[in-house]
């Protein structure tokens, strides 16, 4: 009794070549899942990091909304009015190039992702290093990603285009990006500046304007009506991350790509222990024979599945883990345990459901073929 399980010790090279290749798919599975939330961080950890429940744009932005979008005061402040808002207020958001021009790495160049916001608001971040934002300073907050670049407090940035002069207050320690682009926090009127590209004073209607309202709304919230009074429309947190450039399309890549390679271990599960079925058509017929329940044979075979992939799921996951250890901070790679054990899951479950269809064909396996039937 107990074939499956023998055979694991008898055929060893058989099922150590196939564990190999499950352990392989489960290595592209740590990586990919890695690189997959990877890039989410990079694309959208600044906005997942604003304190926040929910962002109203101009109704006209469908698409893109960050850089289509314009709100005025009186939409923030109706919003402020509405009840089940806990919170409403102007958020600006812009991609910027500018150019160290006083420091130790003056003349490099830098990219910015300027999130703009009022100093005394929840959004604005705690310095661990340096001041935080105050209003008309023409001050900036910069993450730990453009940091890393070798910008430090007190340097001094000039914006390509307005040719406004951004000093560095302070610096986040968190590594945070919108659109793969470190995160620059600053005040709305210096936002203004950098968004319309004007030096100098801004005309009363630039300062009157932001890209979207920040909301906290309470749960279960009717805000229908003020958002149909204020031509604005509420998106979720996790619906304005679509709006973040690049992220969609990523996001939907690499699902594909996932999506393959699940399908793929499947179908490669099922190949072998189809083959691997055929040949121990005549063990398992002997069993049959001898007064073995076909619901018996079945469970020891798909022990005997379930041990070859939980065996080499978790060899190539290990190998994954150090393989992705090692890519941190050279490759936009984040380990997330939760991903990484769905990948896993996936793996055995869906490879054990291809292998399901393979052993099947032991309740067609006649037992008289080992009393010699077929001579």
């Amino acid at each position: 009794m107990f074939l499956a399980l023998r055979d694991l010790r008898f055929a060893r090279g058989r099922f150590a070549l196939m564990g190999a290749v499950v352990a392989l798919i489960a290595v592209l599975g740590v990586l990919l899942s890695g690189l997959a939330s990877g890039l989410a961080d990079a694309g959208i950890s600044g906005l997942r990091a604003l304190p926040m429940t929910h962002m109203a744009f101009d109704q006209k932005a469908t698409s893109e909304q960050f850089s289509r979008s314009t709100v005025e005061q009186k939409d923030w402040e109706a919003w402020s009015r509405a009840p089940g808002v806990e919170r409403a207020e102007p958020f600006g958001n812009t991609l910027a190039n500018a150019q160290v021009t006083q420091g130790a790495k003056k003349g490099e160049q830098v990219n910015l992702a300027v999130f703009g916001m009022a100093p005394d608001s929840p959004m604005a971040p705690s310095s661990a290093k340096g001041e935080g934002l105050k209003e008309n300073s023409a001050g900036i907050v910069i993450t730990r990603e453009i940091a890393d670049l070798g910008v430090e407090v007190g340097d001094v940035l000039t914006a390509d285009r307005s040719m406004v002069r951004l000093k560095v207050v302070g610096v986040v320690d968190e590594t945070v990006s919108y659109g793969h682009i470190g995160v620059a926090y600053t005040d709305l009127d210096t936002w203004r500046h950098l968004h319309y590209g004007l030096p100098g004073d801004l005309p009363e209607a630039a300062r009157q304007q932001a890209t979207a309202v920040a909301l906290t709304l309470e749960e279960g919230a009717d805000v229908a009506a003020v958002a149909k009074a204020t031509a604005t429309r509420a998106d979720t947190k996790e619906t304005t991350f679509d709006a973040s450039p690049g992220y969609a399309a990523e996001s939907s890549t690499m699902a594909l790509i996932k999506g393959f390679l699940y399908a793929i271990s499947a179908l490669v599960v099922g190949a072998f222990f189809t083959v691997w079925t055929v040949q121990r058509k005549a063990e398992i017929a002997l069993l049959k024979a001898l007064g073995a329940p076909t619901g018996y044979i079945l469970r020891d075979a798909l022990a005997q599945v379930v041990a070859v992939l939980v065996g080499a799921t978790a060899c190539g996951t290990a190998v994954g883990l150090a393989l992705g250890s090692a890519m941190i901070g050279k490759a936009p790679f984040s380990l997330s345990a939760p991903a990484i054990a769905t990948s896993s899951g996936l793996l055995i479950g869906l490879g054990t459901v291809g292998a399901i269809v393979a052993v099947r064909r032991i309740t067609a396996v006649d037992p008289l073929t080992a009393l010699g039937a077929t001579r």
